[in-house]
């Protein structure tokens, strides 16, 4: 694991040691889509309504894993809760598929979306409680990588999460 600066131009100063920076060892699944499963009737109205469900059997245990691995590091003080605006900074690394080339570099431009898989791993967040809710997001840098092809790559399906806080904000 690799701790490199912030890479970029940022119209916000933020404080160079993340709060959070944790490795999560899994497959990543991604939230968003749904499938209808039939219909039910509404607690509030009364009316009938469809039933949905995720589409993607690995958003529950992506989300537990992300959920387990920061209230851990939060307990073991590893991690700091955040207040204020955040800077989140998220490497997926994803399993490479098997008839990808082996010997040069290849980009996984494929499903799924890194907006769903950053959906399903901010909700996890939300929940592990590390912060109130992800609208603290104010700026992002995510990506998707295969296993050694970048420097912030793991070794293995996972992602590598680190999250910023501004500099000297203690709200």
């Amino acid at each position: 694991m690799t701790t490199t600066p912030l890479e970029f131009t940022s119209p916000y100063v933020w404080d160079p040691t993340p709060c959070i920076n944790i490795d999560v060892y899994g497959i990543a699944g991604p939230q968003g889509s749904k499938t209808a499963v039939g219909y039910g009737r509404s607690r509030k109205t009364g009316r009938t309504i469809p039933l949905m469900r995720e589409s993607s059997t690995k958003v529950k245990p992506w989300r537990d894993k992300v959920q387990a691995a920061i209230e851990a590091a939060l307990l073991a003080g590893d991690a700091r809760y955040l207040a204020g605006p955040v800077r989140a900074d998220i490497t997926f690394t994803m399993p490479k598929p098997i008839k990808a080339p082996k010997r040069r570099r290849s980009y996984p431009a494929v499903t799924p979306d890194i907006d769903k898989l950053e959906r399903s791993t901010y909700d996890a967040i939300t929940k592990a409680r590390a912060w109130k809710d992800d609208g603290a997001v104010i700026e992002n840098h995510n990506r998707k990588v295969y296993p050694g092809e970048h420097p912030d790559a793991l070794d293995r399906p996972g992602a590598l999460i680190r999250l910023y806080t501004l500099n000297g904000d203690p709200s």
